[in-house]
Order: structure tokens, then sequence, then C-alpha cells
């Protein structure tokens, strides 16, 4: 007789506990960053700094959140997920209270900038998301991903119109600190994603080598290269219009109702657009699909640039833009699982983030600078267009295949 256990059942099996926490914790770390837009106004009408100024915190807590998150990704990788989580949750809260009493522009750059950085790294979507391939079979892994993005998606849905409506009611600094304080029920939330890339659930033959021989197969490989110089595009432009669109949109006149409409609007139909993400790479061609995503960006940029600018045309934009604006992550990540295993998927899905942050720092810097310097943010808008033109070119040449490696392999 047989001792082995009786298989579960594919419901019984699946983990829904990891999955919903993973989830929430998205949602939490996603939300308030995504609504920083909405305290530049007020905090430099009050501080008398300029725009140069908010754009160079943002973009500093954009960059350390891509230089952060290959570490946190690696230790989540060896020492497991909730460790970094729950340092996660610490550093968000200290950022947050801190930006809130911030005296002058260094201790601005110092909260908002590099501890709300390092926060949202060591919380973001590659921690997560490495936490759901260790647990889920490959057949549902993009669709999870996708469910996994929708949640980030919804935290943005939701925090905008309360972060709103909290600097209406208790001004822009006490806001700061009470979203300061949500974040320190991440390391609660984070309990069931404890393990690594040692306890996985899901078996799977994988290729034994070390950290420095997976940094150099990743590196050496062209379907990498090329997935991390096309998510570049991606923090490029996604984080220009979370930074700038509200201020864009004061600057044309239109009422400051429509900042919160618009980014509520891409919050909610990004959550359909990852959902959906998830669902056609399970299906479909990933490559081919970031391919389709990027051209759309620019198609819609373009004509929300060239036709007339009116409350219903940003409501239009908006809802374009969000099902498009975090749908690249599902196959982007999946195609890092695929290429290269889940052994080491938060490091190498953390250095592919890297790359997306780096874009991300240049679009909500250059934003500040150029306007202060040309008084528009015309420049920088047709400058995302162009990059979204380069996006689809680098993504149709990849592919979608695990990495060559020598017959010989062990399992986990």
């Amino acid at each position: 007789m047989s001792n082995a256990a009786p298989a579960r059942s594919p419901a019984s099996a699946f983990p829904w506990m990891i999955v919903i926490c993973g989830c929430l914790i998205a949602a939490l770390t996603f939300g308030p960053r995504s609504a920083m837009g909405f305290f530049q106004l007020p905090m430099l009408a009050e501080k008398g700094w300029d725009r140069t100024t908010f754009a160079l915190a943002m973009a500093i807590q954009n960059l350390l959140w891509g230089i952060g998150q290959p570490f946190f990704g690696a230790i989540a990788d060896r020492f497991g997920t909730w460790r970094v989580l729950a340092l996660s949750g610490l550093l968000y809260a200290a950022g947050l209270v801190l930006m809130a009493a911030a005296p002058n522009e260094v201790m601005l750059h110092i909260s908002g900038g590099v501890l709300v950085g390092l926060g949202v790294a060591a919380g973001s979507f590659g921690i997560v998301l490495a936490a759901f391939a260790r647990n889920v079979p490959e057949e549902t892994r993009s669709l999870v991903f996708g469910i996994g993005t929708a949640a980030g998606s919804a935290g943005m849905f939701i925090f905008a119109p309360i972060s709103q409506g909290m600097i209406d009611a208790f001004g822009w600094s006490d806001t700061l600190a009470y979203l300061g304080l949500a974040m320190l029920i991440v390391p609660v939330l984070a309990i069931p994603l404890a393990g690594n890339a040692a306890t996985s659930r899901v078996r799977q033959i994988q290729f034994e080598q070390t950290f420095g021989a997976a940094l150099r197969e990743a590196f050496a490989h062209r379907s990498f290269i090329l997935l991390v110089s096309g998510f570049f595009v991606c923090g490029f432009q996604v984080a220009f219009i979370t930074a700038h669109f509200p201020a864009y949109l004061g600057d044309l006149g239109i009422d400051a109702r429509y900042a919160v409409i618009a980014l509520a609007l891409i919050g909610f139909f990004n959550i359909i657009g990852s959902l959906g993400s998830g669902f056609i790479g399970q299906r479909y061609s990933k490559p081919a699909f970031l391919a389709f995503i990027y051209l759309a960006r620019s198609v819609a940029v373009t004509a929300f640039l060239l036709l007339p600018q009116t409350p219903t045309s940003v409501v239009v934009f908006a809802v374009v833009m969000g099902l498009l604006w975090l749908s690249t992550v599902p196959p982007t990540n999946a195609l890092v699982a695929i290429m290269f295993g889940t052994r080491y998927l938060g490091m190498l899905g953390g250095i592919v983030f890297f790359s997306h942050q780096v874009g991300s720092f240049l679009g909500v810097w250059l934003g500040g600078y150029l306007y202060d310097l040309f008084g528009t943010y015309d420049v920088v808008w047709w400058l995302g267009v162009v990059l979204g033109l380069f996006a689809a070119v680098v993504h149709w040449p990849i592919k979608e295949m695990p990495v060559e490696r020598p017959a010989v392999a062990a399992a986990e």
C-alpha cells in the first residue's frame, strides 16, 4: 500500500488566506503612494516650496522603491516574506508621519522620499507576487498575479477619494499622519505569507544555482534585458501621471474635483484591466500583449493632448488609462517566472522593477523640473508617447520560454 498522502482537491489546496492577505497588503501599500499628487498643491502653498522640490521627493521615493526591491526580494527569497513585509509597514508608517511634520526640504526628501520609498519597496507587488508564485500552480499563476495587481488598483481607487476627503476635512499634514498609522496593519496581515523559496508549496524542478549565478544567467539572457528595458517606460508614464495629473488639470482650469474623479477612475478601471491582463496573459502571448498595451498608451495620450481638453475628455482618458495602467504587471512578472522559475523570483522580479522605478524617478522629476523650466508639462507628455512606442518595439521579440540550462536539475 502506498504511504503517499491523498491528493487534495484544487479548491481545498488553493491558498486562499495567502492570496486574500496579500491582496489587502497590495491595496494598503499602493493606495497612499498613488494619492501623493493630492498633497502637492496644499503642501507647497503652506510651505512656500516650488514644484521641483515636491517632485524631487516623489522621484527619490520612486527610485528608492526600485533600488530597494531587488534587495528586499532577495531577503524574502531566503529569510521569509513576513519579515520583509513587517519591515515595510514600519518604514512606510515612519515615512508618512515624518513627512507630515517635515520642517524643511531635506526632511521632506528623507521622509517622503527615502523612508516611504523603502517602505513601498519592501511591501511592493514583487514581494507579494513572489509569495503567490511559490504557493499556486503555474497554470493559475498569471491569473492570480492579475488578482494581486487588481488589489493594488483597488487601493488606488479607494485611497484617491479618501485622501482628498481627509485633506479637506483635516488638512494635508494630519491626513499623512493618519495614513501612516494605517500602515501598521501590514505586519499583521503579512503573517499568512510567512515562508521563503525553500518552503514553497509548489513542487518544481529547480536548477541548483547560487545567487550570483542567477544574476549572471539573467543578464546574459536577451529576453530578460528586453523586458527590463521595456518596463522602464511603464514607470515613466504612470509615475508622471500619478504625481502631476492633479496639478496639470489645475493649470488647465479644470475643477479640482475632476482630478479626484480621474485618479479614482484610473484605480477602478485598473482593477478591470489587471484582472483582464491576468486572464489574457494566461491564454495568449505575453510579449505581444505587452507590446499592445504600450502602443495603446501612446495612442491614448496623443488623443488626449490633441483633442479639446475638457472634463469629459479627462474622464474618458482616465477610463482608458485605467484599463492600461497596471495591466503590464501580471504578464511581466509571469514572464520572469517562466524564464527562470520561482527560486529567485523575488530578486529577479525586483531587478525588472528597478528599471520601472528608474523610469518613475525620471517621469516624476522631469515633470517638475521641465514645468519650472518651460511652464508646461507638454514636453514630458510627448516624451512618454515616444517611449511607449519604444516599449512596444522591444517587447515584441521577447521569447516566452524557460532559459536553456544543463540537463542536470534537482527538486527544490
